[in-house]
């Protein structure tokens, strides 16, 4: 049971960074933020958990029936992430490749502590064991002063040459006109070692220069994810489910005609369109598994958004689900999300593995929050930096769709482009 209290926190204009501070000291964090990027599905303006009263945290095998046993017995908050990886657990499939990050495949956490923010209130939740502690933890909030930024330069080295992502780029396309696939996303990943940064710091300025609907700050005691995701995964509404997948790309200008243009070709460009809807079908076909009968429907195709550093396309798709079914088999059977895969899925699966030279983990996969009935969010892991500073390695990676019309050298150039915002943070003088 948790202690439940509302205060108004229009007089604390800084509050969701003076709570983020307050909450950094502690050894579990998962604070999400919409960035006030209010779409048609949307609960809150950001969250934070902190502090785990319990947790699971497990490799991949059976980790989706093990995490259906944590979820099913606590039927409270958890608040937590699934790695790629557990494409092991619902496939036959492996990941042999480098880890330099070593985070589990999957944790969640029950929080003794929760902020549900919306608009100008904060709604607090304890449970009973801590409420007494409410009080002097908001006192201790309010009165956070501001923090001195210190700048951060690392040495960030590519995993892939361009000469060999374009080798690799070329074998997968190799595949495509064989008929193995009709689409993948290949990734490559940038890293540094012996990386000594202040991760709460990297987190502000990657969220206040791109200020994504899906930003994430996640700490679990040495382990940290940076996240300016502009991308959801999936929702769960009552019986509702809801999946959004970016596909297409396109930068953005200062000039406001230019720009214009930029949004308006993209919304034309057949290669963009195409990537798009191959997605929306794959994922159409994943929500099927757990839909009734006629429910999956597409409300939205290849609609364009606007963010801070680029335009993007994005669709979404629908479904209805029975009230008997578990939040956690609609996850296992869409999982991992097709935008980080590709179709026929497995398949592209497959070829993933053998061509990218870092095993994904925690990038590309999902952090998010069940609430006590079953309902769920969760995001999807790009634009996004991972840290281990009890090895001080550092890792970002980025990736693009490739499809028949893909010509290696844009596709190499779009990376590069969804790469500027982690470069920026990590070099800034």
């Amino acid at each position: 049971m948790r202690t439940v209290i509302t205060k108004y926190i229009s007089q604390f204009p800084d509050f969701k960074n003076q709570l983020l501070h307050w909450a950094n000291q502690h050894r579990e964090v998962v604070f999400l933020d919409s960035n006030q990027y209010h779409q048609k599905y949307s609960s809150y303006d950001a969250v934070l958990a902190v502090d785990a009263f319990t947790s699971i945290k497990t490799d991949y095998e059976n980790a989706f029936q093990d995490l259906y046993q944590y979820q099913s017995q606590t039927k409270d908050w958890l608040f937590g992430y699934l790695s790629y990886d557990l494409k092991n657990d619902t496939e036959d499939l492996h990941s042999n490749n480098f880890d330099g990050l070593d985070f589990p495949d999957l944790f969640f956490f029950q929080p003794k502590k929760l902020f549900l923010i919306k608009e100008n209130q904060v709604e607090i939740q304890y449970l009973r064991m801590c409420d007494d502690e409410i009080e002097t933890d908001f006192e201790e909030i309010e009165s956070i002063a501001s923090i001195i930024h210190h700048p951060s330069s690392i040495n960030i080295q590519q995993r892939i040459s361009k000469e060999n992502y374009l080798s690799k780029v070329s074998k997968m396309l190799e595949h495509i006109h064989r008929g193995d696939i009709y689409e993948a996303n290949f990734c490559m990943e940038f890293y540094a070692e012996n990386a000594q940064i202040e991760p709460l710091e990297i987190y502000q300025k990657l969220n206040a220069i791109s200020e994504p609907p899906f930003a994430v700050y996640f700490k679990n005691n040495f382990q940290y994810l940076l996240s300016a995701s502009p991308e959801r995964y999936l929702r769960k509404e009552g019986l509702k489910v809801i999946s959004q997948p970016i596909k297409g790309t396109a930068r953005r200008s200062f000039d406001v005609k230019q720009d214009e243009q930029l949004k308006s070709d993209l919304a034309q460009n057949e290669k963009e369109r195409s990537e798009n809807i191959m997605i929306v079908d794959l994922v159409r076909n994943d929500l099927s598994h757990t839909a009734t009968k006629g429910s999956v429907q597409v409300e939205e195709l290849c609609q364009i958004y606007t963010f801070k550093q680029v335009h993007q396309m994005i669709s979404t798709i629908v479904s209805e689900v029975e009230n008997t079914t578990s939040p956690i088999e609609i996850l296992r059977t869409t999982f991992p999300m097709g935008s980080m895969t590709g179709a026929p899925k497995i398949s592209a699966m497959q070829i993933i593995e053998e061509l990218e030279e870092t095993k994904r983990g925690l990038y590309s996969g999902a952090v998010g929050y069940f609430t006590p009935n079953g309902d769920f969010d969760f995001n999807v892991v790009i634009r996004s930096i991972l840290h281990n500073s009890k090895n001080q390695y550092l890792s970002f990676s980025v990736g693009s769709a490739i499809t028949s019309q893909a010509i290696p050298e844009n596709e190499y150039e779009e990376c590069l482009l969804k790469a500027k915002a982690m470069f920026e943070v990590l070099q800034s003088k």
